[in-house]
């Protein structure tokens, strides 16, 4: 019996790094995954090696930042699984064009917050009704150590994940009568394809990370946990992925 048996859980960003972990790991232990994700490519490879496993999942292009398509998405799934137990919402991150908050372009500032910070608005309060419509459920968000603790270089993007804290905080409070549990992860150095391609080994946020930089795999674990009735009376919490790192900056 898998730990998320019976629950249909939707996951931005779920055609690479941890969003694709997290859909694998969430079919394994039984859930069925609609993967809503920019690259359509992406989402298909996803839901085939789902499908391979003798999984059930549902490939949908999706843009995060754009009401319409996040609605489709939404709508598609509810369509075809019947409802929705749990979205998680893990699509978005930073470019390198981020910075310090002198520096950094505007239109990257409005890009990352559209994405990172409205992206996560607009699924929740798109998901909402359908939660409530099946008794309850769960919304897990990512934030970021960046968004605990002070680091450098990121402000964009440190604002965002910090507006994602803090909704996160707000919505647990206003949705549990429904039963609705509403957490975030706050993930610190995690070895995606694509990072790997941008952090040296010898940064201070990889020579930090006191346990080692985390792998996708390690964040869907917690994400495995928070979606389950394992969490049942666990909401409004913001729980680090980070080696230790926040402890030691903090």
């Amino acid at each position: 019996m898998g730990r998320l048996d019976g629950k249909i859980i939707m996951i931005t960003g779920g055609g690479a790094g941890i969003g694709r972990a997290a859909a694998l790991l969430c079919a394994q232990e039984g859930a069925r995954v609609a993967i809503a994700e920019f690259r359509p490519e992406l989402a298909e490879a996803t839901a085939a090696a789902i499908a391979a496993a003798g999984g059930e999942a549902l490939a949908l292009p999706t843009d995060v930042a754009e009401e319409r398509s996040v609605a489709a998405a939404i709508a598609a799934a509810v369509a075809r699984f019947g409802g929705l137990d749990v979205l998680y919402n893990n699509a978005g991150g930073a470019t390198g064009r981020d910075g310090k908050i002198t520096e950094l372009p505007l239109d990257e500032f409005w890009r990352t917050i559209k994405v990172d910070l409205f992206g996560t608005f607009l699924a929740c309060r798109l998901a909402m009704p359908h939660l409530v419509a099946r008794g309850g459920g769960a919304i897990i968000n990512t934030t970021s150590v960046r968004a605990l603790i002070g680091t450098a270089g990121a402000d964009a993007y440190t604002a965002a994940k910090g507006g994602v804290l803090a909704l996160t905080r707000a919505l647990a409070l206003q949705w549990a009568e429904h039963g609705i549990r509403v957490n975030a992860i706050a993930p610190g150095l995690v070895l995606s394809e694509r990072v790997r391609g941008l952090v040296d080994p010898g940064s201070a946020l990889y020579r930090r990370s006191a346990l080692g930089p985390a792998e996708p795999a390690d964040v869907a674990h917690l994400a495995v946990y928070l979606a389950s009735d394992e969490a049942r009376r666990v909401t409004g919490t913001v729980l680090p992925v980070d080696s230790g790192l926040g402890a030691l900056l903090a």
